[in-house]
């Protein structure tokens, strides 16, 4: 944990990004990363990992507007990615009584059961990209238009979930609009000390969430800060989803939890096509072939776009040995 705060406070350095973004040496592990600065690189490389049968996530980098003109830009970009989607792959439209009835659905969503056919080409969104810092009431808005789109287009819309300054309010705001839209739903991130009551309301509500351990700065009193308690908790909280949650999605490259995962969930006699592990584009390739080998949903997250900046240096504090081989080839003859 000390490798990665002190990645994550260098940097946050001017200098070090400026370096970041302009040496050369950077452009391989960047790429190894981010799919591209557009959506038509993004999008070619989803088309790779469609027809090898996984599913896909695409997250159009950025977060933090500071204007309406930016927060509305997003919006248009979110629904933008929509009608692409859409011309790439048909997603399967959702069984009868998630599309009966008008608005309210989210409470019916729990009783679908094993009915539920995943998306396979859906879009992660973040709150601050539509306008959180303008106000709460002006990112739903924004966020309740790319929501509406994406039912339109039979998809759905994930909310990532940002520093623990945001988790209250982006909860909130998510299950408002789930509760008119289904076809919505967010991240919960175990390293949090209020997670393992966020788990249990999204079970009881039937929201899906993509369980995530957990990538920014936070102070102790917020955040577990030894990795051992992390996984601890991540462990307990994927169990939990996986037997009770909708349709979760169970993001980690730790393959040590994904055992113990399986095995809980063969002794469990957990249907397999209820839930989903996904990955980040580029981090183990190799177990992410694995799994969908071995018959699991497994969707690959793709982020794309030129504000890859702040997302690259969250891999690189959660993947230390990527930052070591950057420091050895700097001292390289």
């Amino acid at each position: 944990m000390l490798v990665r705060s002190f990645i994550l406070k260098t940097s946050a350095l001017k200098p070090v990004e400026r370096m970041v973004r302009h040496w050369r040496m950077f452009r391989p592990l960047v790429k190894r990363f981010i799919a591209g600065d557009t959506l038509e690189e993004a999008l070619a490389a989803s088309k790779v990992l469609l027809d090898k049968g996984f599913f896909v996530t695409l997250d159009y980098l950025g977060e933090n507007t500071k204007s309406d003109m930016e927060a509305r830009a997003a919006t248009k970009t979110f629904i933008q990615m929509l009608d692409e989607i859409a011309k790439v792959v048909r997603n399967p439209i959702p069984t009868a009584p998630a599309l009966a009835g008008g608005s309210h659905l989210g409470s019916r969503i729990a009783d679908l059961g094993s009915s539920f056919t995943p998306e396979p080409l859906n879009i992660s969104i973040k709150l601050t990209q539509c306008g959180l810092d303008l106000g709460d009431a002006y990112a739903e808005r924004n966020y309740r238009e790319v929501v509406q789109a994406a039912a339109e287009r039979n998809n759905f819309i994930r909310v990532d979930m940002e520093a623990s300054a945001y988790t209250e309010r982006t909860l909130k705001i998510v299950e408002s609009v789930w509760r008119d839209m289904p076809n919505t739903g967010t991240v919960l991130q175990s390293y949090l000390r209020r997670t393992d009551q966020d788990v249990k309301h999204v079970i009881d509500i039937g929201l899906r969430v993509r369980l995530v351990k957990g990538a920014y700065l936070e102070p102790a009193a917020v955040a577990f800060p030894d990795k051992k308690h992390v996984d601890e908790a991540y462990l307990n909280e994927a169990k939990k989803l996986v037997s009770k949650g909708k349709y979760p999605a169970i993001a980690t490259h730790d393959e040590n939890i994904i055992t113990s995962l399986l095995t809980y969930v063969k002794n469990e006699q957990i249907d397999q096509s209820g839930f989903e592990f996904q990955m980040l584009y580029g981090i183990r390739r190799d177990l992410q072939d694995r799994l969908l080998k071995e018959g699991y949903n497994v969707r690959v997250y793709v982020p794309f776009g030129d504000q890859w900046y702040p997302y690259f240096t969250r891999r690189l504090a959660e993947r230390p040995a990527n930052a070591l081989f950057i420091l050895k080839s700097l001292f390289k003859g």
